[in-house]
């Protein structure tokens, strides 16, 4: 490998990394296509290094955001076995739709997903739900606001068949369960952002690892190319985690949003 390309592939995980950690994506849907398009990795090959970027991603996040006590252990743990659970079952669904249907359907959704972002943060101006209104209550200090913010979790039922949901296109499609789960989080339980995105970080990297082994077992993964990419994603995410701190949540939604809306056009392009 050359020095351009060593570069290159580190450039390509910091930028992936700080995306992933700031939006609790995990970074693998911007990885995976940056491998492919740039590197012409086989797509097996690309997906490996994406799992083991989110794998380092979820690490890097989820290590500051328990210190800082963003993370909602109780329902990332709860989720996390929806998750999983939906990941063993995800070659049913593959049976039964084409993955070129399944690609239309997620983006479409994505799409929706983006727009009820956007009306959620235009019409309402709370959006989280009070302590005593839900489950798993928690607080957090938000350092871009300078304010305490309290919150519990609503619809946790709901939240885990999106999770369900979430952990099927996963190991469908490559795409990282975060996309779904954070706006999920975030619109049905009433959960702010910034405790959506650190739990989300809290949780992607549980269910990469299962994926890792058997992408390793098969011999997808070229340590060339996920090494720099790794190294590149753990620096990203660092900053990513900072600049999720200082940022508000009104700017937050809107990225976020607007980083969906890209994803779904993308999908229905693919």
């Amino acid at each position: 490998m050359s020095a351009d390309s060593f570069l290159l592939l580190i450039a390509g995980g910091v930028v992936t990394g700080t995306v992933g950690a700031m939006l609790g994506l995990g970074g693998g849907v911007f990885l995976t296509p940056f491998l492919v398009l740039v590197f012409h990795l086989p797509m097996h090959q690309a997906i490996a290094t994406s799992i083991l970027a989110v794998i380092a991603t979820s690490s890097a996040g989820a290590a500051m955001n328990v210190e800082r006590r963003v993370v909602n252990l109780r329902l990332g743990m709860s989720l996390e076995v929806a998750t999983v659970i939906g990941a063993i079952f995800g070659g049913l669904t593959a049976n039964l739709l084409s993955g070129e249907v399944l690609s239309k359907v997620f983006a479409l959704l994505l799409l929706c997903v983006s727009f009820m972002m956007i009306w959620r943060l235009r019409h309402l101006r709370e959006n989280s739900t009070p302590m005593d209104a839900g489950v798993f209550p928690a607080t957090f200090n938000d350092e871009a606001s300078g304010e305490v913010v309290s919150y519990s979790v609503a619809r946790v039922p709901w939240v885990m068949g999106v999770s369900l949901i979430a952990g099927n296109i996963s190991g469908l499609l490559g795409v990282g369960g975060g996309i779904f789960k954070v706006p999920a989080m975030n619109i049905i339980s009433g959960m702010p952002l910034k405790a959506a995105t650190a739990t989300s970080n809290f949780m992607i990297g549980v269910t990469a690892a299962a994926s890792a082994f058997i992408y390793f077992a098969h011999g997808h993964l070229n340590p060339l190319i996920a090494s720099p990419a790794a190294l590149g994603v753990l620096a990203g995410s660092f900053l990513g985690v900072r600049i999720n701190r200082r940022i508000k949540g009104s700017v937050l939604t809107w990225i976020f949003a607007m980083v969906l809306l890209l994803i779904s056009l993308k999908m229905f392009w693919r």
